[in-house]
């Protein structure tokens, strides 16, 4: 299983990065792009997505695949 993916913005445009490693993919002119990038990668690899506003706070994160937690609903 490789990490979870992370859209953010950095240096006038937006992009998308493999949590825990070097891996940067995806650099779109808009988040809805880079979004869209990052939600599909995650969906391969089964993993969580987080994605962060303009001043870094993560604004919504989805899990795609094996959620370990034990919550109904």
């Amino acid at each position: 299983m490789r990490g979870d993916v992370e859209t953010y913005h950095q240096d006038g445009s937006w992009h998308n990065k493999i949590e825990g490693t070097d891996e940067v993919f995806g650099e779109a002119a808009t988040k809805a792009e880079a979004q869209s990038l990052g939600r599909a990668r995650a969906v391969a690899d089964k993993v969580e997505h987080f994605i962060r506003n303009e001043n870094g706070r993560i604004s919504e994160r989805s899990t795609y695949g094996h959620d370990p937690r034990n919550i109904r609903g």
